[in-house]
């Protein structure tokens, strides 16, 4: 499998979502689906997030799983004022992994080995789903979350302080 990065990294926050809020929907406004925050969730490989909107989107999909740095949501409810983690639509957000480190890499979360695929980039949605301005703010060094693709099964559950 080549060799994988171990992640010290602390799981904040879980969210999954059943519908996409924003995807396909340019000119159409967003849709509201619910996102639904959770202590755990079954990651299946190649597959994305049992109950997610992602989970079997298609064969080899880029964002099967998606993280979020808690710096950064951070920094972003000090620019913005306090923001719901729900808002992002990522689906973890973690502290102590440095996000743009792992593109292109393969690595450890919880005993879950994860390939990071490719920034999140954030769109135009981002200044309507948080404030005027968060996408330009989100913009590079993978400050909008990381895609990733799920490479082994098992579950993620939300660290324990």
């Amino acid at each position: 499998m080549g060799e994988i990065l171990e992640t010290p990294a602390l799981i904040e926050k879980i969210m999954i979502s059943e519908g996409h809020d924003f995807r396909g929907r340019h000119g159409l406004g967003r849709m509201n689906y619910d996102v639904v925050s959770k202590e755990s969730v079954s990651c299946v490989a190649g597959r994305g997030i049992e109950g997610d909107r992602y989970f079997d989107f298609k064969e080899h999909f880029k964002g099967q799983i998606t993280f979020f740095s808690k710096r950064i949501l951070d920094e972003l409810s000090e620019k913005f004022g306090e923001i719901d983690p729900a808002a992002l639509r990522r689906n973890i957000i973690v502290s102590g992994m440095d996000l743009e480190a792992l593109v292109g890499r393969k690595f450890s979360l919880q005993g879950l080995v994860f390939e990071g695929s490719e920034e999140c980039k954030p769109c135009y949605w981002m200044d309507q789903a948080v404030g005027a301005g968060a996408e330009d703010f989100l913009k590079g060094n993978c400050r909008g979350g990381l895609r990733a693709r799920i490479l082994s099964s098992g579950e993620l559950r939300v660290s324990v302080p």
